[in-house]
């Protein structure tokens, strides 16, 4: 995937990220997308952030739960860590979902 491509994408999930956060849990998160910058601060404390990185086509996300986490586009399973954790990688949109329901007690469905 060339820069162009990458950052339309990328784009494209930090906006529906933010959208789909916003439309499931606004009343128990503060979601905010600026510079390119999504960050989600948790009632409890703690924000997570999520950004693209173009040199490495990549999507970062800063969790105050499991850590740094890098996510590379693969074109059949999604945006999927570049580090193995019990012999698997995580896929963002599971991964971001799994930890924000477990922050505010309530599942969310973030889609591709």
């Amino acid at each position: 995937m060339d820069e162009p491509e990458f950052a339309r994408q990328a784009g494209k999930v930090l906006d529906r990220l933010m959208q789909e956060i916003e439309d499931q849990a606004m009343d128990d998160l503060d979601v905010d997308l600026e510079g390119g910058i999504l960050s989600i601060a948790l009632p409890a404390g703690g924000t997570y952030l999520i950004n693209k990185h173009a040199p490495n086509r990549e999507i970062w996300l800063s969790s105050p739960k499991s850590g740094a986490w890098h996510f590379r586009h693969d074109p059949e399973a999604g945006w999927i860590s570049t580090r193995e954790v019990d012999g698997e990688r995580p896929q963002l949109h599971r991964l971001l979902a799994d930890e924000l329901a477990a922050a505010i007690g309530n599942p969310l469905q973030l889609t591709e």
